[in-house]
């Protein structure tokens, strides 16, 4: 027992006392977080400790330009935001994702980090908050309430970019599919029923399109991202934060983080209403709901490879069956489905979140953040691995789609400008009572010249626009 107090720090805050681990950089904001919020075993995304840890190092810098504490105070804390930055002390955020409060525990949880770690370095022992104080040093001028959306925007900004990047990347892959399958003709289907005439490359290339629409959507996300209520404390109306303190806070985060943030002309706003996270996550799942359509064609196109429409190969990544020897699955595809199933999921939770909010602050926002966060983390890892390990490798199966195509009626449109709908309803209906090509049963028919039928069926007839073979 006697060694037990010895590993421990007494800490004590409004609400009373409470031992602290003597080696721990947290204290006991952070404690009592860590007893009231054990709920999804998962700690608050990094992201979001490293934004907030960007913030606070504006705010140290900040403070040492106003000469608002000690310097000394001010630069230890710097040094301690960048001993974070550079990946120490992570441990230490030990505060779950889900936390009511707003993310006060988090900002806490930071605070006290800092401060610990600051005060280390200064020669003193953890815990001794007369050398740095986690609320008078460290989030001095803040609130929650400000740093909090402040460094959501700017880890939701840094996300969005790599996202924006990874679809340009699979845009620009579909694009290399159209052009190398340009010359495969395919059957077109719709409501899964046979349908128009095709090139493989031309599917792609609608894909292609979509994923473009998706990726000038999220680069133009980021405009919305970058309003900060930085300085408007607790509601958006700036107690105890100077007009300076707000300047020079604003100036600070750009340089630090290379990205074009600007503080609101009304911070009340950003401080309560969180719409511009619904936006952006309904843009997330705006491309999720293309990732899940392109996937499940994907995986349709390329089924059987006997017993299904066998027109595409997906790259085999792994073994599909313990018990089905030579089985191989859609895995890369089916992961991207259900990435995308993940993000639409976590739309209605911050679309849920947002819309809970009252008066002058939303207490949803580590919600929000969670959410949101992890949406941006996991598309963009998603739409990585499905390009690099699944698109990239994709092959057309040319004599099957042919073959698909040869076997189909379907081909019977390209002659209604030339013998009319009613005939080429018949010609239709002969091929498939009769299990004949189309142009078999025109030649058998008589209906048109050799030549003739073989000019309308040309790859470049019958699918570009106009009549084919006028």
């Amino acid at each position: 027992m006697e060694e037990l107090c010895r590993a421990m720090r007494r800490e004590q805050d409004a609400l009373g006392i409470r031992d602290i681990p003597t080696s721990a950089y947290y204290g006991i904001q952070t404690a009592r977080a860590m007893e009231n919020f054990p709920v999804s075993g998962r700690a608050v995304n990094p992201n979001l400790i490293r934004s907030l840890v960007t913030v606070k190092k504006a705010a140290a810098l900040t403070h040492l330009k106003l000469k608002t504490y000690p310097a000394e105070i001010a630069s230890a804390i710097v040094q301690a935001c960048d001993d974070i930055q550079a990946g120490n002390y992570l441990e230490q955020f030990t505060v779950d994702a889900l936390q009511g409060g707003a993310g006060t525990s988090t900002n806490m949880n930071v605070n006290e980090v800092l401060a610990n770690r600051a005060i280390e370095l200064l020669g003193g022992v953890l815990g001794d908050y007369t050398l740095v104080h986690p609320l008078d040093h460290v989030n001095c001028c803040q609130s929650t309430n400000d740093v909090y959306p402040t460094a959501l925007r700017i880890a939701a900004i840094g996300l969005v970019r790599r996202l924006s990047e990874a679809f340009a990347s699979l845009q620009e892959t579909l694009q290399e599919k159209e052009l190398e399958f340009a010359d495969v003709l395919k059957l077109g289907r719709t409501e899964l029923m046979d349908a128009l005439p095709m090139t493989a490359g031309q599917g792609f290339g609608a894909y292609a399109k979509a994923v473009a629409r998706d990726r000038w959507r999220l680069y133009k996300a980021e405009e919305r991202l970058r309003e900060i209520n930085i300085g408007g404390t607790a509601i958006g109306t700036g107690m105890n934060a100077p007009a300076k303190y707000t300047f020079y806070m604003t100036d600070l985060l750009q340089d630090l983080t290379g990205y074009g943030l600007a503080r609101s002309e009304f911070p009340m706003d950003p401080t309560q209403n969180m719409d511009v996270f619904v936006e952006v996550s309904g843009l997330l799942k705006a491309a999720s709901v293309n990732l899940l359509k392109l996937s499940g064609d994907l995986r349709l196109l390329a089924s059987g490879p006997a017993g299904g429409l066998g027109e595409l190969k997906l790259p085999a990544v792994q073994a599909g069956s313990s018990i089905m020897p030579g089985k191989v699955n859609p895995v890369m595809a089916e992961m991207t489905g259900l990435a995308a199933m993940r993000v639409i999921a976590n739309d209605t939770a911050v679309t849920l979140a947002a819309a809970g909010g009252q008066l002058e602050l939303n207490a949803f926002m580590p919600l929000i953040a969670e959410s949101l966060l992890e949406s941006l983390e996991i598309l963009d890892h998603a739409v990585r691995l499905f390009e690099e390990r699944c698109v990239r490798g994709i092959l057309v199966h040319a004599e099957r789609c042919n073959e698909l195509l040869e076997n189909s009626a379907v081909l019977a449109a390209a002659f209604i400008g030339h013998i009319g709908y009613e005939m080429s309803t018949e010609v239709a209906k002969r091929a498939s009572r009769e299990g004949k090509p189309v142009r078999q049963v025109l030649l058998e028919s008589r209906l048109l010249p050799v030549e003739q039928i073989d000019q309308i069926l040309n790859l470049n007839q019958i699918t570009k626009p106009g009549v084919p073979g006028k």
